[in-house]
């Protein structure tokens, strides 16, 4: 690997992250002007602008024929998304759970992780199936700006307030340079870090599925670690938690869609990725429901569980490709103790919730009926 790979790669992570902040600062503007609430902005405008460079990215890979990069790209980000910047957020300090995330957004995250996995059993997810993940897409969209804009009036009080203040160069013209200027550094920085990903995978026999699913994965999510650290330590928890579930449903519906629609054959999905890292982006977006549930927060000791998940996932997949004798009895500690332990931890969460619930249910038809 030359010097100027080095340069590539490094000078790809500048350009996408400098990209990102600013057609996130352009698009964010935009939306709050036509009212719509910080929850639906951190689940849509923020989250796809945070997003833009899996999808720079994928676009690319599967246009040139890198399937492995492709796909091991938008697995890694899901799994990161959840476990390290949910997690690192959560131990800066408590998130708040939306009962919209609880009731809608995750188990709508939960079914799109399903259905993606359904469509790669038989080893590509081809156009159709691209065609049929963009028009979801689509739809989310739409009903997430027509829920949003539906808020209350002391939330339309504030943001005629901070609209009344912004300065005079915060003008739509400003803010669409932004825009279309954050969108050419995030081309420019995909084709670099694709480049540097490569040629580290070739100096040290890695393959480009596991670069795919480590480096380039955490690399494009740093837009996501900041916006959503950022926003846990200023108080804005609606941002933090949105950023991160609606980052994994655009990088399933738009990032996976387009990539299988402009890809020649479809995007291949490799048998080590159907029996390993695809189940595991399902379990992770299974986990939220019931953390989420817990007390409609995530509390610091399960963001602590959710980077020890992470850092667990990565120490397998460094052990697997270089074929380490730790892989062996690694993999025995977290199959019989690890996952089992945290299953029944989940499923006792999940029960007491229900049973809350119903507790809450009959105690309000016994005042009814005392009424």
């Amino acid at each position: 690997m030359t010097p100027l790979d080095w340069i590539f790669f490094i000078g790809g992570f500048v350009l996408l992250i400098g990209g990102a902040e600013l057609l996130i600062r352009g698009a964010s503007r935009l939306a709050s002007s036509v009212g719509i609430t910080p929850l639906v902005i951190g689940l849509t405008v923020v989250a796809f602008g945070t997003s833009a460079p899996e999808l720079a990215i994928n676009v690319r890979s599967a246009f040139v024929g890198q399937s492995d990069l492709a796909i091991g790209n938008v697995i890694g980000s899901n799994i990161f998304n959840v476990l390290f910047i949910l997690g690192l957020s959560a131990l800066v300090t408590p998130l708040i759970v939306q009962k919209q995330l609880i009731r809608l957004d995750v188990p709508i995250m939960i079914v799109i992780s399903i259905v993606a996995f359904l469509m790669a059993l038989d080893g590509s997810i081809g156009r159709g199936d691209g065609i049929l993940l963009v028009a979801a897409l689509v739809l989310y969209i739409v009903w997430s700006i027509r829920l949003g804009r539906s808020d209350t009036a002391a939330v339309q009080v504030t943001r005629e307030a901070e609209h009344q203040s912004r300065s005079a160069l915060s003008t739509v013209s400003i803010q669409l340079v932004l825009i279309v200027g954050g969108l050419g550094f995030l081309v420019a920085g995909s084709q670099l870090l694709v480049d540097g990903a490569v040629a580290v995978a070739r100096l040290f026999g890695v393959s480009e599925l596991i670069i795919g699913l480590t480096i380039v994965a955490a690399g494009t999510s740093l837009p996501e670690v900041a916006t959503s650290v950022l926003a846990a330590l200023r108080g804005e928890r609606d941002l933090a938690v949105g950023n991160v579930v609606g980052s994994n449903i655009f990088n399933l519906l738009a990032v996976l869609g387009v990539s299988a629609f402009v890809a020649p054959d479809g995007v291949a999905v490799s048998r080590a990725a159907i029996a390993f890292d695809l189940p595991v982006m399902l379990v992770v977006a299974l986990a939220c429901l019931p953390i989420f549930l817990h007390e409609n927060r995530i509390n610091r000791w399960e963001g602590a569980l959710f980077l020890a998940y992470y850092v667990a996932y990565t120490i397998y997949l460094v052990l697997d490709a270089t074929g380490h004798d730790l892989l062996a009895p690694f993999s025995q500690i977290m199959l019989e103790f690890a996952l089992p332990l945290t299953g029944v931890t989940l499923v006792i969460i999940f029960v007491r919730y229900w049973r809350r619930g119903q507790t809450e249910t009959l105690g309000d038809s016994t005042w009814s009926n005392g009424d």
